[in-house]
């Protein structure tokens, strides 16, 4: 089983369960059934894993060609440990990720601010003995529902996203009212002491709304639109060409 390649993939996969579930590893087992389209046409029972059990798997293959991917694997775990002793260490990485992508650097500058601000947020929930998860996505619904009149849900659909971070894919100005609500949701919540979660939801939408006051004075003066589908790819992709076409201009 320790060749490059394999003849038979299946056969493969058998053995390798096999093992794994002789070592008591569980994940194979958690390693549950779908039917997906197979190579002779037919809807058969095919394993799926997650990304977290598929790098499980591949720390346990025995093969050279998975070497790299354990390597990058023990770098990314290294790194998060650094990050656990020194958080500072995560906002350097995440400003190096962000120019590598290609974003400017006004617009790196509000995203780190929105982060911080979304940290004094869920902070102050946690004081009011909020719970993270249900919780927490509900009065962030409320905020971005008052606001732009949208759920995180309904906003990424608008501008085409999955698993993609939607305030990654947010315009500066759309940045900045969502900063405003989530600033302004926490600073109420601070005056008014909310006891209880739906005390805390009225709080939500009321910080929302400043921001929403703000957007709407907004669009009056300029005549557009401040929630729109443009996401990241879109706004990078057009700098991107803009850069070609600067670069191509005689002098």
């Amino acid at each position: 089983m320790r060749r490059n390649k394999s003849v038979d993939p299946n056969a493969y996969w058998r053995k390798l369960k096999q093992r794994l579930k002789e070592e008591g590893n569980e994940t194979v087992t958690n390693c549950h059934g779908l039917k997906m389209l197979a190579a002779d046409g037919k809807m058969r029972l095919t394993d799926v894993a997650d990304t977290k059990q598929l790098f499980r798997l591949i720390q346990s293959i025995p093969s050279p060609k998975a070497e790299p991917f354990k390597l990058w694997l023990a770098q990314v775990g290294s790194e998060r440990l650094d990050e656990m002793q020194d958080p500072e260490l995560t906002i350097d990485r995440a400003l190096e990720q962000y120019l590598q992508l290609g974003y400017s650097e006004s617009w790196i500058n509000q995203r780190l601010k929105s982060i911080e601000i979304r940290k004094e947020l869920t902070d102050e929930w946690k004081k009011r003995g909020l719970k993270e998860g249900v919780q927490f996505a509900t009065l962030t619904d409320i905020i971005s529902k008052a606001w732009s009149d949208k759920t995180t849900k309904e906003y990424k659909i608008l501008k085409g996203l999955k698993k993609e971070n939607l305030r990654d894919n947010m315009t500066n100005t759309e940045l900045i009212l969502n900063m405003l609500a989530e600033a302004s949701t926490k600073d109420i919540s601070q005056a008014v002491n909310p006891k209880t979660f739906d005390e805390s939801k009225k709080v939500a939408k009321q910080g929302g709304n400043v921001a929403k006051v703000a957007m709407k004075e907004l669009e009056a003066k300029t005549g557009k639109k401040v929630v729109t589908a443009l996401n990241a790819k879109a706004i990078l992709g057009e700098k991107k060409q803009t850069k070609k076409l600067v670069q191509r201009k005689p002098n």
